[in-house]
């Protein structure tokens, strides 16, 4: 058994070749309401 993994590949990769990717986070309930549809569902349950 090796103590050390084998990081060969990881020091060839070339992140220069990445694309960048801009992530929204989106959200289609406001809190208040996302608060008030989750006390509802507790309380049916």
């Amino acid at each position: 058994m090796r103590d050390k993994p084998d990081l060969s590949e990881v020091e060839k990769f070339d992140k220069s070749k990445l694309k960048k990717k801009n992530t929204e986070e989106k959200s289609t309930l406001s809190l208040k309401e996302a608060i008030q549809q989750e006390k509802e569902y507790v309380q049916t349950s």
